[in-house]
């Protein structure tokens, strides 16, 4: 059976700016720079893109699927609609438990089997230790997106943005390591 290849994006400080508190108006979610370029290289390289995302605004009351789904589309509009799916975990751990949320897994459980996806051919791009936990739950390397310089271990590779990391998975994947 053929097997996918993949790269799971983490939503906020990701692919759209972090704030600092929840993003769920359209007008305050901003593409950061070099997102969409960096979503073509990863596609061109054959990877599925999908993004897990904790949404816990919703549970918490602070905003609907409505708004979220609307930053969704212009994510995707944005980018080509490139990405192949979305999903997100709407539990906060202040109201109601779920497996979904990270670091805990089941968001990319549910993807890696509706997708026949490959996780040791995967990456997650993150930019919180939940993220990475969640990946190594799954055996997904991992790329921690941080703004400061941060030396890489065999176990998590740094990058400063998505380009960067986009540019290091499809190296990666040229010399076959």
């Amino acid at each position: 059976m053929h097997l996918n290849k993949c790269v799971f994006l983490d939503r906020d400080g990701v692919l759209n700016e972090e704030r600092g508190d929840y993003t769920y108006r359209t007008e305050n979610f901003k593409i950061i720079p070099g997102v969409p370029e960096a979503l073509q290289l990863l596609k061109q390289a054959g990877y599925l893109l999908i993004v897990v995302t904790n949404q816990g605004g919703i549970a918490k009351g602070l905003y609907a699927k409505t708004n979220m789904l609307a930053c969704h589309q212009k994510l995707q509009e944005a980018c080509n609609e490139v990405i192949d799916a979305i999903y997100y975990a709407p539990a906060h751990p202040s109201v109601s438990a779920s497996l979904a949320r990270k670091p805990d897994s089941l968001m990319l459980e549910k993807a890696i089997a509706r997708f026949k996806i490959d996780s040791t051919q995967s990456w997650l791009v993150g930019d919180q230790h939940r993220d990475i936990l969640a990946a190594q739950k799954v055996g997904v390397k991992t790329i921690w997106i941080k703004n400061e310089l941060v030396e890489s271990t065999p176990d998590i590779c740094f990058a400063p943005n998505l380009l960067a990391a986009a540019r290091l998975i499809s190296e990666n994947k040229k010399t076959g390591s």
